[in-house]
């Protein structure tokens, strides 16, 4: 199976730009269609973006579409998320995650392997 450590959150300002990464090991990403995931104050977690195993197809939120961009480098076996225009309502843990299902299946149930999450605060 696969492991995934997030890395990059931070404390920012509204506006700024922050890029997440999440280094994956044990086995390669291209597996799976991998995917960003956050949870905020008292919330559930909230998909926000995910890419295809294969042919690098995206899919967003629509909270986060125009702002957001999932990537992701096979060669380094690692998943970004480039984040700009942050705003406060941002603020939450934000988690990577794996999936071996269907591309259509984008709730947090749907995902089989998890980080232990970066903090993500915007402050306005």
């Amino acid at each position: 199976q696969v492991q995934l450590v997030e890395s990059g959150g931070g404390l920012v300002q509204a506006g700024v730009s922050l890029r997440l990464s999440c280094e994956a090991s044990g086995r390669t990403i291209k597996t799976y269609t991998m995917g960003w995931f956050r949870q905020g104050p008292g919330a559930e977690r909230e998909f926000v973006a995910q890419i295809s195993r294969s042919d690098g197809n995206t899919a967003y939120s629509s909270s986060v579409k125009g702002r957001f961009t999932i990537s992701r480098d096979n060669a380094e076996n690692t998943v970004y998320l480039q984040m700009n225009s942050l705003k406060p309502e941002d603020t939450a843990v934000y988690y990577c995650a794996a999936s071996v299902g269907s591309w259509y299946k984008r709730g947090a149930q749907d995902y089989d392997y998890w980080g232990q999450g970066t903090q993500v605060t915007v402050s306005s």
